[in-house]
Order: structure tokens, then C-alpha cells, then sequence
């Protein structure tokens, strides 16, 4: 299918940016990213600091399981993926696959937030919880409000879904599929800083 050509036929010009209302959008879009990963550098230091202070609860070693977050982590990357394809179609002006990419980055997500909250079900069926130690406290905040990223990723993406079904793809939709993008690629960023500081960290220290 032929790419979609904007207003202006600049046929080499993405339609998300064929507005100026649309890339002023994106680009403030850029700041609240920039303000969001402020919020997660706090989290993330906060959590280092806290990460041996268990107050004789049960430390990271015997609460984290690695088939789990390994799960989490491949489900993740593949869903960065799938919504990398989402926005890869949507430029080439094909609303089915644009859609259909959509739906499965929406499946993946909500698969990830089911295996976080059987983690955090199964930590708290053992007695660890918010205020069993500063450890755990730092840690079901940051990966907390990551999930919670994630989950109004999910709402997010199934109202875009709802409009493309409607409107199809223009300016205003093709602008709202790049953005979603850029917030599920920055989610999956994050991701990669947990996997790291969080839970590879926490096996070895």
C-alpha cells in the first residue's frame, strides 16, 4: 500500500508531523518524557539506597523469581517491537495492520501486567509488603508505578484503536499512534533500567 502523503504532498514528510499543531504536540510530548524519566532516576536511586535495609524481612535474593521476570522482560521487548510495526504501518497508510499490530503490543501488555501482579500477589502471600521493610517499600513504588505506566498505556492504546477503527488514519490519528509509540518504547526503556538495577542487582548483591 502506497505511504500516506500529507497536506502539504510531501510524500517524504511523516503525517504525524504535516501540522504545525501536530509537531508541537510531539515535541512537548518529548518533555513530559524527559520529566517522566526525572520521576524514575528518583525511584531508581532511592530504591539503590534502600535495597539492603530489609529490617529482617526477606531480601531481594529469595524473593525474586527469574522465570518470572525474564517473562516479563522477553514480553516486554516483544511488544516494543509489535508497536514499532504498528507505527511502521500506519506510515505506509494501512489501518487494518496498523490496528492489528496495536492489538497485540495490547495483549503483550496486559500479559505483562498479569505476571507483575502474580508477583506482587505471591511476595505479599509470603509476607512481604509495603511495610515489611524500606527495601520493599522502594521496590513496590518503583515497580509499581512502572506497572502503572503501563496499564494507562494499555487504556491509552485501545482508545487510539477506537479512533483509527472510526476515523481512519489522518494527521490527528497518525499523530496519536507515534505518541503512543514513543511512550510504550520509553516504558520498555525503563524496563530494561529495572531488569538491571532491580532484579539482576538484586540477585547477585
Amino acid at each position: 500500500m502506497a505511504a500516506v502523503t500529507n497536506h502539504n504532498n510531501k510524500p517524504y514528510e511523516p503525517l504525524e508531523y504535516s501540522t504545525e499543531e501536530g509537531s508541537l504536540r510531539i515535541f512537548g510530548f518529548w518533555l513530559f518524557l524527559a520529566a517522566d524519566m526525572v520521576l524514575f532516576a528518583c525511584l531508581f536511586a532511592t530504591y539503590l539506597m534502600y535495597i539492603h535495609h530489609t529490617a529482617g524481612g526477606p531480601s531481594s535474593k529469595e524473593l525474586f523469581e527469574v522465570k518470572d521476570f525474564m517473562i516479563e522482560t522477553v514480553d516486554l521487548l516483544v511488544s516494543s517491537f509489535t508497536c514499532g510495526l504498528a507505527t511502521l504501518e500506519m506510515r505506509r497508510g494501512n489501518k487494518k495492520a496498523t490496528i492489528a499490530w496495536l492489538i497485540v503490543t495490547l495483549i503483550l501488555g496486559l500479559v505483562f501486567i498479569g505476571f507483575e501482579v502474580k508477583e506482587f500477589t505471591g511476595m505479599v502471600q509470603e509476607g512481604a509488603t509495603l511495610q515489611t521493610s524500606a527495601f520493599l517499600t522502594s521496590f513496590f513504588i518503583l515497580v509499581g508505578t512502572h506497572g502503572c505506566h503501563v496499564s494507562i498505556g494499555i487504556l491509552w492504546m485501545l482508545c487510539i484503536i477506537a479512533q483509527l477503527a472510526t476515523r481512519g488514519i489522518n494527521a490527528q490519528t497518525a499523530r496519536k499512534v507515534f505518541i503512543i509509540g514513543l511512550y510504550w518504547h520509553f516504558l520498555d526503556v525503563i524496563w530494561i533500567f529495572l531488569f538491571t538495577a532491580v532484579y539482576l542487582t538484586g540477585l547477585v548483591l
